[in-house]
């Protein structure tokens, strides 16, 4: 029987998110452990076949949201990894390390060629969280291990941020379409610039953001926090949101997969982990 992968999930001061997140790798056929930010040399040794940094705010977000958490040793084994073709998923705070960390867009290894800037809401700023739509671009869907499963369909997920709006320095916007991961957009999958359905302000109404390899995916929404049906609102429209309301009081509501499943799914899959009828 084949060993199941093992997902290190990085814990720096400040994580919030990381038992969550581990708990749903496991529920999608992995293993998964967390690490604490200065235990690199046990990181190391244990030879994980995926990374993901969670959300939360490490290092109470100072200097900026992620900077200080990139400059941390156990930042310099992941950037490795990476390199060698390893899968990594930044969420929320995790995206903000990633993009602090020179990974995404990573045009040139090590370059700091994005930033994950302060909410754009009507002319201001602030912490905001809400459920939002993504939908994946199409190289995004073939190259990234993470969003083989998610399809041409718009999937809800909930976000919760103060920086993360992402911006790019003006001699590489023509650029940007190349990293393209996941746009903000409607129920019906439809993009605007427009707030609510671009929550943020966001360049191109870009929710993640990935590497031209595409195995590292810095991505604001939090698909831990949709993973199971229950999470999902009865008021979200669209299919999920009938879905979840067709569930109500119906004992089925407690074991049903929601959208952010497909993202560790995805993950799943590209580890060959899933029967034919799954994929």
């Amino acid at each position: 029987m084949k060993n199941r992968p093992l997902v290190a999930v990085l814990q720096f001061p400040g994580s919030n998110c990381e038992y969550e997140t581990a708990s749903v790798v496991r529920e999608s056929g992995m293993d998964s452990l967390i690490f604490r930010w200065n235990q690199w040399k046990e990181l190391s040794d244990s030879a994980p076949d995926a990374f993901i940094l969670p959300g939360g705010f490490a290092f109470q977000d100072r200097v900026r949201a992620g900077t200080v958490a990139a400059k941390e040793e156990i930042m310099d084994l992941v950037f490795n990894q990476a390199q060698s073709g390893k899968p990594v998923l930044g969420i929320c705070n995790g995206a903000q390390i990633l993009v602090e960390s020179g990974l995404v867009p990573g045009w040139e290894n090590g370059r700091i060629e994005s930033a994950l800037a302060a909410n754009h809401i009507h002319g201001r700023s602030g912490y905001l969280s809400r459920w939002v739509f993504l939908r994946a671009k199409k190289r995004a869907l073939r190259v990234s291990p993470w969003l083989g499963m998610i399809g041409n369909s718009a999937i809800p997920v909930p976000i919760a941020h103060a920086e993360g709006r992402f911006v790019f320095a003006e001699e590489d916007l023509h650029r940007v379409s190349k990293c393209a991961a996941l746009v903000y957009c409607d129920e019906n999958g439809v993009e605007t610039a427009d707030y609510p359905v671009n929550p943020n302000g966001s360049f191109m109404n870009l929710a993640g953001i990935m590497n031209k390899e595409g195995n590292v995916l810095a991505l604001m929404p939090h698909p831990e926090r949709a993973f199971w049906m229950w999470q999902i609102p009865p008021w979200v429209p669209g299919v999920w949101g009938d879905r979840r309301t067709s569930l109500n009081h119906d004992p089925a509501l407690a074991v049903e997969k929601g959208p952010g499943e497909l993202f560790f799914r995805s993950l799943a899959g590209y580890f060959g982990l899933l029967s034919r009828e799954e994929v």
